[in-house]
């Protein structure tokens, strides 16, 4: 099984440059963490839209684990300050069902 957990940030136009970057220079390096897949980072076509990032992992035991690493809380020690957000997040987990490439 994959999961894959989808975090939906609704980022102001204004820091969307800064959000942007703390994933270029990201701290705590999820990709060296046990049981991580891939990440990607979605960036809305209409810049009032949202961010999607999505990390797949192998279970959701290796996401938990990741969750209470000490690299999760260098990767988000520096959050954007709240007014970079018209928001809260929404974290969506999902169990990967069908995944399909070009052939």
């Amino acid at each position: 099984m994959t999961y894959v957990v989808a975090n939906r940030v609704p980022v102001t136009p204004e820091f969307a440059e800064r959000f942007e970057e703390s994933f270029r220079n990201r701290e705590g390096k999820v990709e060296n963490h046990p049981g991580f897949l891939r990440m990607e980072v979605l960036k809305p076509e209409d810049p009032e839209g949202v961010y999607v990032v999505l990390t797949h992992w192998r279970s959701k035991d290796d996401f938990v684990a990741w969750m209470r690493s000490d690299d999760f809380r260098k990767g988000h020690a520096h959050p954007l300050p709240p007014e970079a957000c018209r928001g809260k997040s929404e974290i969506e987990t999902h169990e990967l069902l069908i995944s399909a490439s070009a052939a």
